[in-house]
């Protein structure tokens, strides 16, 4: 399950898709897919959230790792070569790793409010 937190301590990545209107669902449903199949078992996995842009040009992936050199093990692995071939034909992807500085939630009002 995704955690959202700077205490979490975890390795953060967004990945966002740039693609054609008319791949989007399908590249999304590719990276569901491999990540239900593979990623997900794989050590150091936490969480992956897939995320379709309105615009229908984008598509957001929100994943969390235990470490980096644990993503660094899953970018190696040579099962998952024609899956990053994929992604880099069908879209232009760019990976900002991130740090978790706020995480805001709801709650009740303050007093007097």
């Amino acid at each position: 399950m995704a955690t959202i937190s700077p205490s979490a301590g975890l390795f953060t990545l967004v990945n966002v898709f740039a693609v054609d209107p008319r791949d989007q669902k399908q590249l999304c449903d590719h990276l569901a897919q491999v990540t239900e199949e593979l990623i997900r078992h794989l050590p150091g996995f936490i969480s992956a959230s897939f995320h379709l842009s309105h615009d229908g040009e984008h598509v957001v992936n929100y994943a969390q790792w235990r470490t980096e050199a644990d993503f660094r093990a899953m970018h190696a692995d040579p099962r998952l070569k024609e899956h990053f071939a994929y992604c880099r034909s069908v879209s232009r992807p760019k990976q900002l790793s991130c740090d978790v500085v706020h995480s805001c939630h709801s709650g009740p009002p303050p007093d007097g409010a």
